[in-house]
């Protein structure tokens, strides 16, 4: 039996937002888990969520008027994949996934993963989700899924970044920083970490960055307008490798977002109709490979 803490569940009646998605919007940043009886969460895992199964996520995005997601696989279904993969599968081509894996996964599972609709695979460098990469695993792994044409989601926290420069700026697939390198939105765009984070964007073209979970970075509370300015200073630098998503059910957030707020930060982020359509349909459909 896991000892591992029950976190929060989430929001329990979150309000549609004021803001309208435009058609094909897409939450590049969500999560299912279980249910446990069919998906089981793995005993070595770092947390224990409520169940946050497939109808509960179907009925989050119809609230919010989302059309497309890609799940990206959370730590407590260790390596098995099949709650991303199933869902896809029922999906019809309106979600993608970021897998698990590992160096025990052979170029024929890679494959398989492919054909099912995964387009990348996640590294968390957070210790409170577990160990860190070892790194000459990591390299190999990356090599490994480039001919598949895949990106590498990264949970890397800007205020560790700087040591990773070298090795993120030679990797052979494109990078996606989760969650705006969640800076501290009390220490204002300037703080070290961010910029190094804005640097790095500036001038490696093949980082993206989410901009995901204003409940991790404010420090004003809902309705989290305080993360907007980081997002703003991202999409001035580049509006073409910016993503938008819930992260819902939220795991492991100290303040439980209302997923409409969420929703309706969205033009405090990008104030135009072209800035929307960038963040929310044509970046997701480019990076993931959506049928236009």
């Amino acid at each position: 039996m896991s000892l591992s803490p029950t976190i929060a569940p989430p929001h329990p009646d979150p309000r549609p937002p004021a803001f309208r998605l435009p058609p094909g919007s897409c939450d590049t940043h969500c999560h299912i888990f279980g249910p446990n009886s069919l998906y089981p969460y793995v005993p070595e895992r770092p947390y224990t969520p409520p169940d946050a199964p497939l109808a509960m996520f179907r009925a989050l995005h119809a609230r919010l008027g989302v059309e497309r997601a890609v799940i990206v696989n959370a730590t407590p279904h260790g390596r098995d994949n099949r709650v991303v993969t199933d869902a896809i599968a029922q999906s019809n081509g309106r979600y993608k996934g970021i897998a698990n894996v590992d160096e025990s996964f052979s170029d024929a599972d890679l494959a398989a993963l492919n054909a099912a609709g995964i387009k990348g695979c996640r590294f968390t460098f957070l210790p409170r989700l577990g160990a860190l990469p070892d790194m000459d695993v990591f390299g190999r792994i990356m090599r490994r899924i480039a001919p598949l044409e895949w990106h590498v989601d990264l949970y890397l926290p800007a205020v560790g970044l700087e040591p990773f420069l070298p090795m993120l700026e030679s990797l052979p697939v494109p990078y996606v920083i989760d969650h705006m390198g969640v800076p501290d939105a009390a220490a204002g765009i300037d703080q070290t970490g961010f910029q190094i984070l804005l640097r790095l964007f500036e001038r490696d073209r093949k980082c993206w960055v989410k901009l995901t979970c204003p409940e991790r970075i404010t420090a004003a509370g809902a309705p989290f307008h305080d993360a907007a300015p980081f997002a703003r200073r991202l999409i001035e630098i580049d509006a073409d490798r910016v993503l938008w998503g819930t992260d819902w059910p939220h795991p492991n957030v100290k303040l439980m977002p209302d997923d409409g707020d969420l929703v309706d930060l969205i033009p405090l982020f990008a104030p135009t109709a072209e800035l929307q359509r960038k963040l929310l349909v044509d970046n997701p459909t480019r990076l993931f490979g959506f049928k236009v």
